[in-house]
């Protein structure tokens, strides 16, 4: 079978740093995580930031420009950032990094959503941050905006204007058509690399009957141009991302999108995912892409054209 790409959400905004303490936070914990998940297997690090002040999640130019250039010179991983940021974050600040790191791969979310995260303060007696109870028990009113104007706008500032190529995260099948709809109206070309997202409230769930379907939708629509990758959530984490690479696809882990190793045992790096995610694909006769294969899988520009 063909290369699989690893990809490693290495610390994010939909996660609070009580509910783990390896969470990645400050610009060293994350440079550190970063790079042993590249030397761990991880051809492609999707990049959060936060303000190491207080923990909530960070949008400035100077949080995430702690920790590129630093993961750029020790690392020939694709540095991938979010265009996401917090659902809480105007379009404006959630642009400012990239657009003035330029890198070679950005997130983008394709669609408005229901971004419901307030059943895990139930889970939660240890806060560490002021801020982060009512933060997820508001969740339960929490839209996260990304309008086809949003969208248009990434597309145009990132892509045409700077040269990114993207992770297009699709949260339900409604998004695949929305996509279908960019690259009608010619505001990017193939091959399209799709991250399916499973198991987040308000979006698809978590069960295997959905993959199947979102990869058959993303066929009919897409044929022969795209390549895909799955993302799921908490405990769904590595069963979607094996059923993925038994499939043909490629994977997405890191404690961004899960905070466990395995039941009941948190991860303790990044790199741990990895390697596990790293095994499994293995064994399943799976080979992992290279940084430079990765690259050329996905038509992306080069580390040396970017402003990291």
């Amino acid at each position: 079978m063909s290369k699989i790409i690893i990809t490693c959400a290495v610390t994010g905004s939909i996660h609070t740093p009580s509910m783990s303490p390896y969470l990645p936070v400050t610009a060293e914990d994350i440079i550190q995580q970063a790079i042993e998940a590249a030397e761990s297997g991880a051809a492609i690090l999707h990049l959060h930031a936060r303000d190491p002040e207080n923990g909530r999640p960070s949008a400035t130019v100077e949080h995430f420009m702690a920790f590129l250039p630093r993961i750029k010179q020790a690392s020939d991983a694709v540095l991938n950032i979010t265009t996401g940021g917090s659902a809480i974050m105007a379009l404006e600040e959630r642009l400012a990094a990239p657009k003035a790191a330029e890198p070679e791969m950005c997130s983008l979310n394709m669609g408005t959503m229901n971004f419901a995260l307030y059943p895990a303060a139930e889970r939660i007696h240890d806060w560490k941050y002021d801020w982060e109870k009512p933060f997820l028990e508001n969740s339960d009113d929490l839209v996260f905006k990304n309008t086809p104007r949003d969208i248009e706008t990434i597309l145009i500032q990132l892509g045409q204007d700077r040269g990114a190529r993207f992770e297009f995260e699709c949260y339900d099948v409604g998004h695949l058509y929305m996509l279908r709809h960019f690259a009608d109206r010619g505001l990017m070309k193939p091959p399209y690399f799709i991250q399916f997202v499973f198991g987040v409230l308000g979006g698809i769930g978590a069960d295997p009957e959905n993959l199947m379907h979102m990869k058959r939708i993303a066929d009919k629509l897409f044929g022969d141009d795209y390549a895909f990758s799955v993302l799921a959530a908490g405990r769904h984490q590595i069963p979607l991302t094996t059923m993925s690479a038994a499939m043909g696809g490629h994977v997405r882990v890191g404690l961004e999108d899960s905070l466990m190793i395995s039941r009941g045992t948190l991860a303790r790096r990044n790199a741990d995912q990895v390697a596990k995610i790293r095994r499994i694909v293995e064994d399943l006769g799976r080979e992992p892409a290279s940084p430079a294969e990765a690259r050329e899988i996905l038509g992306l520009k080069g580390a040396d054209r970017t402003a990291i």
